[in-house]
Formats: C-alpha cells, sequence, structure tokens
C-alpha cells in the first residue's frame, strides 16, 4: 500500500471532477479525499496498491469530460490507512 498527495491544475472545478474521481476511486478501490483548493486546483489524498494508483493518476491526467486538466502533481506520502474515499466539503 502507498500514499500519493496529488494536485491536479486546470479546469478541474465546476466540472463534476470531486464526483467523477471518487466514483473511478471507488471503482478502483483506492482510499483516501478529494477537495476544492482556494486556487482553483484540486487537492487529492489517494492510498493503495502501486497499479492501482498508477491508473487512478491515468486517470487525474483526463478527468470528466469537461474538465481541461494542465498538470498533476504526485507526491508520496505517510501511508494514513483510509476507509474509504470521500468528498471533502468547502475549502480548505
Amino acid at each position: 500500500m502507498k500514499h500519493l498527495d496529488i494536485i491536479v491544475k486546470g479546469k478541474v472545478q465546476g466540472v463534476f471532477f470531486r464526483a467523477s474521481t471518487k466514483a473511478v476511486a471507488d471503482q478502483l478501490g483506492v482510499k483516501g479525499y478529494i477537495k476544492n483548493d482556494p486556487g482553483g486546483d484540486v487537492s487529492i489524498a489517494a492510498e493503495g496498491s502501486q497499479m492501482v494508483l498508477d491508473m487512478f493518476l491515468e486517470w487525474c491526467h483526463e478527468g470528466p469530460e469537461d474538465a481541461k486538466v494542465t498538470s498533476v502533481e504526485s507526491h508520496e506520502g505517510e501511508l494514513k490507512n483510509y476507509r474509504n474515499f470521500d468528498i471533502a466539503k468547502g475549502l480548505k
């Protein structure tokens, strides 16, 4: 199991990015959360196997139909053992 902190930049707010990402995460078995950042980016904490996280990251580069992803940054972090994948409310 690995933990990734991911920042997705581009037109990623107001295009159902969080809801779509949750659906993909649930399908793949990724645990963690996603939230909108005040600057217009989306932050994701994701945990899963290397193979699952590779597929999840690949999806993050595309996003839902109306999204325009310009870049995706990811860094390994400390495993938090999330129980499921949630959409964090509000801009934090």
